[in-house]
């Protein structure tokens, strides 16, 4: 199957705009400050509507690209071995490298009296917690979002069963692993968030039966609409009931993080035909670059900004986010310039896309970046 330009750019656009906004997901806060208290009124709902309605969708939208992307040429062409060696490098490897740097800092922090209640402390951890914080054995990482890439990597190791599985029964396999992924409060040990296993499966189903993925851009404007209202229900329901939701709310936010997912994909019909969409669906390897390095310089704000004694925290809200762009941006130019094979390592062998259309063999099969 091939993809053609128009799905490879909408591809490269979600992933930057949604990795940005996965950002949000993360933006610290202390217990004085979580949007709960209500202290700064819509500001804080609005809060609740970004990090934990809205956005809550990227992970399963990236998830489910990175499906479909690995099946693309169907499962005859599909070389286990080989994708599995080539994901170790590509996904696997930054996660270690990525995680293990921001352990080892906060280690040292730590060490000195430094950050202490801004990341969890290896100190005090017992084994399973250390393995957990190095390798997100059973709970995320010293670097929160990249359990993202841990999971991924899981469902490619997966992969060959779960397209076993969805040639013979796909029906019976995406309803059971939807249960799972919808069902408040359940562990399911082999990936961190459940989401992730559907999504990644269903990526895999739209590939395999080859769905027209653009069969809904027709409904864009509408689908876009929807996915508004119905985060904007979701934000009021959990501003109202948070931060101890009940299962109903608990419900509901998965399975909007699941169905939202179209309604994302809708938005890249109409942000593609704009310069801006033409724009970022071109920025390559920065999108990989912002998910990785973005928790560890958003504690290291708060850290500072902790020792300012400003109390509005609105102000720490917006200033984080326009400081930290421009410092991931830049970070991403000079070490992509000045140290090659640097940022190839880092970044797992993804260099910045040049303008051209890609083809099928150019589309990465993973995704490029998630969140708590």
């Amino acid at each position: 199957m091939n993809v053609d330009a128009n799905v490879s750019s909408r591809i490269n656009l979600m992933r930057i705009v949604l990795i940005s906004g996965i950002v949000f997901v993360h933006i610290p806060f202390d217990p004085a400050n979580t949007p709960f208290n209500g202290t700064y009124g819509v500001f804080d709902w609005l809060r609740v509507f970004l990090s934990e309605a809205l956005f809550r969708v990227g992970v399963p939208c990236l998830s489910a690209i990175s499906g479909y992307l690995l099946f693309r040429g169907g499962t005859e062409d599909f070389n286990y071995v080989k994708t599995v060696r080539t994901k170790a490098q590509t996904v696997f490897l930054p996660f270690l490298i990525w995680n293990t740097a921001f352990f080892i800092a906060a280690l040292a922090m730590l060490s000195v009296g430094i950050g202490d209640g801004y990341v969890v402390s290896p100190w005090t951890a017992s084994m399973r917690g250390l393995l957990s914080q190095l390798f997100a054995v059973e709970e995320f990482p010293t670097n929160i979002p990249l359990y993202f890439l841990r999971d991924l990597f899981v469902c490619i190791l997966l992969s060959p069963l779960l397209a076993w599985l969805i040639r013979r029964i796909p029906l019976l396999t995406l309803s059971t692993l939807l249960l799972l992924a919808l069902i408040p409060e359940m562990s399911l040990h082999i990936v961190i968030k459940r989401s992730i296993l559907f999504s990644f499966a269903f990526g895999i189903y739209a590939s395999m039966y080859k769905i027209d993925i653009k069969a809904l851009d027709r409904f864009a404007p509408l689908g876009v609409a929807l996915l508004l209202a119905a985060s904007g229900l979701l934000a009021t329901a959990i501003y109202m009931t948070g931060p101890s939701m009940p299962d109903w709310v608990e419900l509901c936010r998965n399975a909007l993080a699941i169905g939202g997912a179209a309604g994302f994909w809708m938005l890249s019909a109409l942000l593609i035909k704009t310069p801006v969409g033409q724009r970022l669906s071109k920025t390559g390897s920065l999108s990989f670059w912002i998910f990785c390095a973005h928790y560890p310089l958003l504690v290291l704000f708060f850290m500072v900004w902790g020792k300012t004694g400003i109390g509005f925290y609105p102000l720490f809200f917006c200033g984080s986010l326009l400081v930290l762009f421009p410092v991931l941006v830049l970070s991403n130019s000079f070490v992509r310039s000045n140290a090659p094979r640097l940022y190839a390592v880092l970044t797992g062998g993804r260099t910045k896309q040049s303008s051209r259309s890609p083809s099928r063999r150019d589309v990465p099969a993973e995704f490029v970046p998630q969140q708590r």
